[in-house]
């Protein structure tokens, strides 16, 4: 019994060590760098660089650590995280993750067709809808680490969603089963741009 109780505390020691808790204040300042291109408040106002504000503190901390040790390529953040701790990065995500995203709007030319990829799939080409991990209202679900998309700028996720679908030179880090690498192969230059529209508009 004690050797279990044992295992535990090192088990629960190891893991706070790994998942450092974030601290959205220390994070405000912390993250001053990263409104020049995500705005000071997480709200990107250019439609290339992603919105932060109010994404999952998971996420956000798996992506930045990610983008430093090189496991996911963005050119415009190379150098940019190199000096940051453990808990630097994890105050940042809970800076974001508290704060407040805005919404755009939808192309009403694709909104249809958009709506139902996001809500329903598309069962000849075998495409689970878009709910099951992101919620119906675009929440995601901030425990299990899948990302807020709701209002999020079309153009992208219209990237993100191009480099998944590529055989080589992709994104590749989203997790052991590779889900949205399998989901976007199955999507056209169409669908993408209609699902990531309605993505924009979504609230």
């Amino acid at each position: 019994m004690n050797k279990l109780i044992v295992s535990l505390l090192l088990t629960v020691g190891i893991s706070g060590i790994a998942h450092a808790a974030g601290d959205a204040t220390a994070g405000q300042a912390k993250a001053a760098v990263c409104g020049a291109c995500h705005g000071p408040d997480g709200n990107s106002m250019a439609p290339n660089f992603p919105k932060l504000a109010g994404q999952g503190e998971r996420y956000l901390n798996k992506q930045l650590h990610d983008i430093k040790s090189g496991k996911r390529t963005v050119l415009e953040m190379t150098g940019l995280l190199t000096n940051l701790s453990d808990q630097d990065l994890a105050d940042i995500s809970a800076y974001f993750a508290s704060q407040k995203g805005s919404v755009g709007a939808a192309d009403p030319k694709v909104v249809a067709r958009g709506e139902a990829l996001f809500r329903g799939g598309d069962l000849a080409k075998g495409l689970p809808s878009c709910t099951g991990c992101h919620s119906p209202n675009g929440t995601g679900n901030a425990a299990a680490g899948f990302p807020h998309l709701g209002g999020q700028h079309a153009q992208y996720v219209a990237k993100q969603l191009t480099e998944f679908r590529k055989e080589e030179g992709g994104r590749t880090n989203d997790g052991d089963t590779k889900p949205m690498q399998s989901i976007a192969k199955k999507l056209s230059d169409e669908d993408i741009a209609a699902v990531s529209s309605y993505i924009q508009g979504l609230h």
